[in-house]
């Protein structure tokens, strides 16, 4: 692991928007068992994870996409970290409406855009890689030339790496699954024979062979 990802995966964990519990899993909307929980959301309400988490970003683009001019955030969980890292980068800034509004100008993507303008995505974490794949999709109908995406947080599951590459879409994560699990046994968030019990889960979420200890 590089020092970002062990700095923003202490971070997290430190304010428990990433959130193990291996022996009493969260229920996902979709009814999958999951051992973690993640709101990202939570960094914007504490100002040095803030301040690391936006840096973070504004250097990775830097260097992974240093020919953004734009950056656009997905609806809601990017808004505010594209904002304030386009602040940092001295970018214009916008984002993705989950579909087009029904009243004014029916607008889906709010800010100015040109056509040929350079994109970056940011996105607060990845999982199935759906929604953002959506954003992109939105962003390249309207004629912008889409670089990448940069996250704060990967689960780093076969289903959205198959999906990023299908859609030809680079993402990169500031930390991410592997990594938060790494810290978290060494840091007494989890017992480190839960590891193996979260890398089951990220491999196939289906499969709740990991639950009550199994490894």
């Amino acid at each position: 692991m590089n020092n970002i990802e062990k700095t923003i995966a202490k971070d997290l964990l430190s304010i428990k928007a990433v959130f193990f519990r291996p022996d009493e899993p969260f229920t996902w909307a979709s009814g999958i068992k999951s051992p973690v929980y993640c709101d990202n959301r939570l960094t914007l309400t504490a100002p040095a994870v803030r301040d690391d988490v936006e840096n973070a970003l504004a250097e990775t683009i830097k260097a992974e996409y240093p020919d953004a001019e734009v950056l656009m955030g997905t609806s809601t969980a990017g808004i505010a970290h594209a904002a304030i890292t386009a602040h940092i980068l001295d970018l214009p800034m916008g984002y993705v409406r989950s579909g087009a509004k029904d009243h004014g100008r029916g607008n889906q993507i709010e800010g100015k855009l040109e056509k040929g303008q350079k994109v970056v995505v940011v996105e607060d974490l990845i999982s199935t890689g759906g929604s953002v794949i959506e954003v992109v999709d939105v962003l390249r109908e309207a004629g912008a030339d889409v670089l990448g995406i940069v996250s704060i947080f990967t689960y780093g599951m076969k289903k959205g790496l198959e999906r990023l590459a299908t859609a030809d879409v680079k993402n990169v994560s500031l930390t991410n699954f592997d990594t938060i699990a790494q810290i978290a046994a060494e840091e007494n968030y989890i017992k480190p024979e839960d590891v193996a019990r979260l890398i089951a889960f990220r491999n196939n979420p289906s499969d709740e062979s990991w639950i009550g200890g199994a490894k």
